[in-house]
């Protein structure tokens, strides 16, 4: 093809997510003209299909749980939750998935969006398939930043496309409540979805290969939900596995799934939540040596190692290093400047933008599962730290024998754990459970990240009647156990 037939820009980012918004606003900050690709609605996974559905599902469902415990407010509430009004809620907190405020804002920012399914094409060549069946040819001048994401990932099941089953996101997306819903899996997904449809009124059964849920939390916060979840009436099948499932024909039209044991369910739908794989099969990664499906192996500056020239980043989920949407918007802060600055010519040694470092997907990955009741964990797990060989010393705290959290809740249950590094005198990791709990994690976080030596979080004084109060009591029994 002619050169006057292809269009160049400075940067060209796969995917509009929030990662790619990110990396094209700090690129166009910087001066750089920025062009982006979006093959479905501009937003991306988070905003239809993850954070905002999902939570717009679950905080009804948790406020009421934690109201029917609360003295003076379980005697008023009547019935259960009023579905109809949950699901217009989560339409709204989705925009009804249309995503013309998110074009009007990369409008506003001075990015530019080509609608089409976008594919490497050679060095910093990018093509991009159309809705109308045309292809435009494009051509980065500096970068072009894969930010596609991922995708549900679906096991090996005989006849799995006729069973209709549900990813994430038709379980955030249902326009009914199912009478009875099978969840397979015991993540993150799993366990929120559990969550939210249990209140809105489905039969939930749980099905998980693995002995308990949350594998890379702590036990006992992950305890703390599966007791929650059976009181709430989910059926929660431990070490099992599905032999066999088909969705029966007319009129009846339910799966029917036979497990390991011999047990049959019977459910009108089938959630598959069994982890997520790479938006990288059919992007062009073959034309720059690259294989198709693979996860972008990147360094800490978020370029692609295995391709020379500095050109091509993998930032967000498809590098594997943190799969949470603040994570991928922080890789994307760091990598858009770092495009910026090797594009005017810049040492990045020498950059004020933090050294280009993306430490934090290291140690400091800070998340929040959304269940009742809630974890909010950051840093390194009990687990996590004899895998590594770190030596640490754990200090646990009943959040309930707080007096913030007996306002919260007369009958508060959760529990702080702290990872203490003995010799540095830092923490290296913390996980909380219990309701409110979200609320704790950026300060643990600034506590890690800062390496705040615990002599100094003394004088961090909490608010008193707060749940943040916690923090003295971690402190204060650490202080009595290495007396």
């Amino acid at each position: 093809m002619s050169e006057e037939n292809i269009q160049t820009y400075d940067v060209i980012v796969l995917g509009a997510g929030p990662v790619g918004e990110n990396v094209a606003d700090r690129t166009v900050a910087a001066g750089l003209s920025t062009l982006i690709v979006e093959g479905e609605l501009v937003g991306g996974e988070c905003s239809y299909w993850a954070c905002e559905p999902s939570k717009a599902l679950l905080r009804p469902a948790l406020l009421y749980a934690e109201a029917a415990r609360f003295p003076g407010i379980d005697t008023a509430l009547t019935g259960r939750l009023d579905a109809r009004a949950v699901l217009k809620h989560r339409d709204r907190m989705s925009a009804d998935w249309n995503d013309k405020g998110q074009v009007d804002w990369l409008d506003a920012a001075g990015i530019t969006l080509i609608r089409g399914h976008g594919r490497l094409d050679g060095v910093r060549q990018v093509s991009v398939l159309t809705p109308e069946g045309a292809t435009v040819r494009l051509r980065a001048r500096h970068a072009v930043a894969v930010c596609t994401g991922t995708r549900a990932a679906l096991p090996p099941l005989p006849g799995l496309d006729t069973l209709r089953a549900w990813t994430s996101r038709e379980a955030t997306s249902a326009r009914a409540v199912p009478q009875r819903l099978a969840v397979v899996g015991a993540g993150v997904v799993a366990v929120e979805m559990a969550t939210a449809w249990r209140a809105l009124g489905a039969e939930v059964v749980l099905v998980a290969r693995e002995s308990r849920l949350l594998g890379r939390v702590e036990a006992f916060a992950a305890d703390l939900v599966a007791d929650r979840l059976r009181a709430a009436g989910v059926d929660l099948r431990f070490g099992r596995t599905i032999v066999s499932a088909e969705r029966a024909g007319e009129p009846d039209d339910r799966v029917h799934l036979v497990l390991d044991d011999g047990a049959l369910i019977l459910a009108d739908e089938l959630l598959f939540a069994t982890g997520r794989a790479p938006r990288t099969d059919d992007i062009g990664l073959e034309t720059v040596g690259l294989t198709p499906g693979d996860w972008l192996a990147t360094d800490d500056t978020f370029t692609v190692t295995a391709v020379d020239g500095e050109w091509l980043y993998g930032v967000g989920d498809v590098n594997r290093r943190a799969l949470l949407t603040h994570q991928g918007k922080y890789q994307a802060r760091i990598a858009g400047a770092v495009i910026a600055d090797r594009a005017h010519g810049r040492d990045l040694d020498t950059a004020p933008w933090g050294r280009h470092a993306g430490t934090a997907d290291l140690a400091a990955v800070p998340q929040v599962v959304f269940t009742d009741p809630e974890i909010a964990a950051v840093g390194l797990s009990s687990a996590d730290a004899d895998r590594l060989g770190r030596i640490v010393d754990i200090v646990d705290y009943d959040i309930g024998h707080v007096a913030g959290a007996i306002q919260h809740d007369p009958e508060y249950r959760g529990r702080a754990r702290l990872l203490i590094d003995p010799q540095r005198r830092v923490i290296v990791g913390a996980t909380f459970a219990g309701a409110g709990v979200a609320e704790l994690l950026h300060s643990a976080t600034i506590a890690i990240t800062g390496e705040i030596p615990l002599d100094r979080l003394w004088h961090a004084v909490p608010s008193f009647p707060t749940i943040s109060e916690v923090w003295l009591r971690l402190l204060e029994t650490y202080r009595d156990q290495r007396s």
